[in-house]
């Protein structure tokens, strides 16, 4: 029997707290799936690339998914309802078509290499926890939740207080670690920690320093006050891990040149903008190309973030919450091509939509005449001017 191997994005896991046990999936040609895990020598990485997330609940045993002889209720449950997946209803006997549709389209969804990924998100995340070896407390690690900001080559920026305790625990011992969440209310999300030895800025580079910082931190007007200084950090190594408390754990690590190397995606800048007014003013075009992606009817869709490969979602399905990878047909090569490229996303799903509708009110015995004599819809018209952003 052939199996697929499939390895899922870094920052989107299916959340198996909900779905504790996943049973052989058999799609309509009789090939059964199931989940291994691949491994890059290179950058040390396991990744399954599986992208669902359920909404969060108590943890789970954080283990490789295997095949598994029966369903849990709540996977039964799931997959005991009709959904509409392209041009047939699957229904409850063939249900297990949908895990099958969502596994096969995250698995080819382009997304970016893990360690630009890991790269771009500590350049767009401003806070995170810092650990410093306590002076008071010898031995032990003390935390600290601090805003920071990125330079130029990627090591975090700090801007601390004299009369902090993680302060003079560095000036003692320079050796920390930055924990950085992508979604601080979803542990199945991304986790970064970056280790390193914060360094105390030299007094001619402090103001080339001190611009980074304010760029990402407009309000910070205290960093001139005469009690903090700045401090960077040094990278040594950069962990990553994500699907925590999930059955698809993924983990991996970079070294100082291999993080450096990397380039901060382009298009991410423009993540809060864009998902911003899609949210407010397309919910339901963003849904429509979802459906149209992905092939499975999402009762809603929320774009959280994007990059110049695609963006990611959190949709509702049948009452949970999957994070999903949406790809572009091609790569963004700036602001104004991400919406060129979501209006052209839209237009093919309404045409699709479009071509069903008409599709459905010709009679099968007029024959593909009759058919071409319907007026076409306007959909692919009123589709021009619904996205303005």
């Amino acid at each position: 029997m052939k199996t697929t191997l499939v390895t899922p994005p870094l920052s989107l896991r299916w959340n198996w707290t909900l779905f504790p046990q996943i049973p052989r999936i058999r799609i309509n040609n009789g090939v059964k799936v199931k989940h291994l895990q691949q491994q890059n020598p290179k950058s040390h990485h396991h990744r399954n690339r599986l992208s669902i997330i359920p909404s969060s609940s108590p943890a789970s045993t954080s283990t490789p998914l295997h095949n598994y002889s029966s369903l849990s209720s709540s996977m039964a449950s799931f997959v005991a309802q009709t959904v509409t997946t392209g041009d047939a209803a699957v229904t409850s006997e063939a249900e297990p078509d949908v895990y099958q549709l969502i596994q096969s389209h995250q698995k080819a969804a382009a997304r970016l290499p893990p360690v630009e990924e890991v790269r771009t998100l500590l350049d767009r995340t401003l806070r995170g926890m810092l650990s410093t070896f306590s002076q008071k407390y010898e031995g032990y690690p003390s935390g600290s939740l601090v805003d920071f900001a990125c330079d130029s080559d990627g090591s975090p920026i700090l801007v601390l207080t004299s009369l902090a305790f993680h302060t003079q625990n560095i000036l003692a011992n320079s050796k920390c670690s930055l924990l950085v969440a992508k979604d601080p209310d979803d542990r199945s999300d991304v986790l970064i920690t970056l280790y390193g030895d914060a360094i105390l800025v030299p007094e001619g580079e402090q103001e080339a320093i001190r611009s980074t910082y304010l760029a990402k931190h407009p309000d910070a007007f205290w960093v001139d006050f005469g009690g903090f200084r700045f401090f960077h950090i040094e990278p040594k190594v950069v962990r990553f891990v994500s699907g925590v408390a999930t059955a698809l754990l993924g983990s991996g690590e970079f070294s100082k040149e291999e993080y450096k190397m990397a380039q901060v995606d382009p298009i991410a800048q423009f993540s809060k903008p864009v998902a911003s007014h899609m949210n407010k003013d397309h919910a339901d075009d963003t849904k429509l190309i979802v459906q149209h992606s992905t092939s499975i009817m999402v009762d809603s869709a929320y774009m959280l973030d994007l990059d110049s490969l695609g963006f990611n979602v959190k949709v509702g399905y049948q009452g949970n919450t999957l994070k999903l990878r949406i790809p572009f047909p091609r790569r963004a090569v700036d602001r104004k091509d991400v919406k060129t490229l979501i209006v052209e996303m839209l237009h093919a799903a309404k045409a699709e939509v479009a071509f069903k509708v008409r599709d459905a009110q010709v009679p099968l015995t007029r024959g593909v005449e009759q058919r071409n004599r319907v007026k076409p819809s306007n959909a692919e018209e009123k589709a021009k001017t619904e996205w303005e952003g």
